[in-house]
């Protein structure tokens, strides 16, 4: 299942770099190249359709994406710190925690 979602997303991002190579531009693109003729589809039309085909594309391939991520083996959806071996800190005695701070400093009691 999950190679199918990725072969899908993968149909469906190439699909939507074809339609965003197509929209006008500041320049006019490739669907400004219809506005010589007034056919049956006319150059507003042809804009509306790219720019819904274009929102539609997202839509999926974010759907897509997503599906492909919960269908995941279980195995591969192991976090990465579930092989991080977790140790606990040693303990240090009272007493020697204390004289270690006091080493490199005087204290009043020391003067």
């Amino acid at each position: 299942m999950y190679s199918l979602f990725v072969i899908l997303a993968v149909v469906v991002a190439v699909l939507l770099a074809f339609i965003v190579l197509i929209q006008e531009s500041k320049g006019g693109g490739l669907a400004s190249s219809f506005a010589s003729s007034n056919q049956i589809m006319g150059v507003r039309k042809t804009t509306d359709f790219i720019e819904k085909a274009t929102w539609t594309l997202a839509a999926l391939l974010v759907i897509f994406s997503v599906c492909a991520i919960f269908s995941l083996p279980s195995q591969q959806q192991q976090s990465v710190t579930d092989d991080i071996k977790t140790t606990q800190p040693q303990s240090v005695p009272q007493g020697a925690g204390a004289a270690a701070a006091g080493q490199g400093a005087n204290t009043p009691a020391q003067q």
